[in-house]
């Protein structure tokens, strides 16, 4: 069977996030666990924790997943904002932690046109940094990104320079997000674009290290530069793909979060109940 949920909110509390995610048909999710939006965040609160804790273990939903809140640049060479950046990642941590939260997902950030050397080495002292402040046993996944401009982390390759600095590789994972892969130039359409790319990612970072799948659609065209996802099958990587994606046991074996749009078309139960169709459809 597989693992397919959505990214659902917590709005009200943070144990609601489990009710909303069992109302999308999900076996698996992910949350922010406080405003992603700004700096400023509330504490958890024992009663926070435990109705999370419990809502958790009574619905047999896992694993679960954290993402980081959007303003955070762990790439950034603007001093104060780097700061600022390794701290939160480092709170982020330590609040997974406290939630039995197993997985905390981050995007790697933009070098500001500093250089993508200069980035790299940033985001590795941040990860070490925070790793270290936050000893638990929370594993963090290197999220690929899209190819924007000043981006850190649009290659396979950019990925593997961050682990290879890491001095916690055992607390080091990567989120394989498909959007982004092919708005960075890697196809995903074709079965042989897809058999390419996924031995590109298995040579050069290891599929041992994908815990995570973002599996998304997209609005944009290949090597376009564009996060921007679409509903499985009604963007450019298309339908006929994510059914062959779901054929392969590199896709089936892990867990898939569709953060996709909620419109007039399609709702998040919506997502995953194509995701199920397709895989259904690739199992027969």
């Amino acid at each position: 069977m597989i693992r397919v949920g959505v990214h659902v909110s917590i709005a009200g509390s943070i144990a609601l996030a489990v009710t909303r995610a069992a109302e999308a048909g999900c076996n698996t999710f992910q949350i922010f666990s406080r405003n992603p939006r700004g700096w400023g965040y509330r504490d958890l609160s024992i009663e926070d924790t435990v109705q999370f804790r419990e809502a958790l273990a009574n619905s047999g939903i896992s694993p679960v997943f954290d993402h980081m809140p959007y303003l955070p640049n762990l790439a950034t060479p603007r001093e104060e904002i780097y700061e600022k950046s390794c701290a939160a990642l480092t709170a982020e941590l330590l609040r997974c932690g406290t939630l039995g939260i197993p997985f905390l997902v981050t995007h790697l950030g933009h070098h500001l046109g500093d250089g993508i050397k200069g980035g790299k080495t940033r985001v590795i002292r941040a990860v070490n940094l925070a790793l270290e402040a936050a000893p638990n046993n929370v594993i963090l996944l290197l999220e690929n990104t899209a190819g924007e401009k000043n981006g850190v982390g649009s290659t396979f390759e950019d990925i593997r320079a961050v682990i290879d600095g890491i001095e916690y590789p055992e607390r080091t994972g990567v989120c394989f997000d498909t959007c982004h892969a092919y708005g960075a130039g890697y196809d995903l359409r074709t079965p042989e674009g897809l058999g390419e790319t996924l031995d590109q990612l298995d040579e050069v970072i290891g599929h041992a290290h994908v815990r995570l799948i973002h599996l998304n659609d997209s609005k944009g065209d290949l090597g376009s530069g564009l996060d921007r996802h679409e509903h499985i099958g009604l963007g450019s990587i298309g339908e006929d793909a994510f059914a062959h994606m779901l054929q392969s046991d590199f896709f089936r074996k892990r867990p898939l979060i569709c953060e996709t749009p909620v419109d007039g078309r399609r709702d998040d139960r919506g997502n995953v109940r194509k995701v199920r169709e397709l895989a259904g459809a690739a199992a027969d």
